[in-house]
């Protein structure tokens, strides 16, 4: 099932993408991800009273408040980032340099999170790199 939602994910990724870029058009990068960010919030809560979650706010831990205030942080950065590069920039070079994230996020896990790392991941990360740098020069 998660394999369904990753799929769903990538593609709402790339119409996040093509949006963004007809979007922003003649739109400071930092208002167009404000309104963005808006749309999320309305869309994330309506989602949690929709399914009834909102009952689990009082059992979230410490240490999971910190953590999620942290990666709303870096998402709002990334977003931030993510806009003006979109703004100034052309969208496949931006998508491309944006999917770096995969590299990233493998290594920070191998060092974090103990995840395995083995030669496959290694391979694919080459191969995301390389296929990176092929796309933006």
């Amino acid at each position: 099932m998660w394999l369904i939602f990753a799929l769903l994910s990538a593609v709402f990724a790339s119409l996040t993408s093509i949006f963004a870029k007809i979007g922003i058009d003649g739109v400071n990068s930092t208002l167009a991800t404000a309104l963005r960010t808006i749309v999320v919030l309305l869309m994330s809560w309506g989602m949690v009273f929709l399914t009834h979650a909102q009952g689990g706010i009082s059992s979230i831990s410490k240490k999971s408040w910190i953590f999620l205030i942290l990666s709303g942080l870096a998402t709002g950065a990334s977003w931030l980032c993510y806009y003006y590069a979109m703004q100034i920039g052309e969208v496949t070079g931006v998508v491309a340099v944006d999917k770096l994230s995969v590299v990233i996020t493998m290594v920070l896990a191998f060092v974090f999170l103990h995840e395995s790392f083995d030669a496959k991941s290694l391979i694919g990360c080459i191969l995301i790199g390389a296929g990176t740098l092929l796309m933006v020069l």
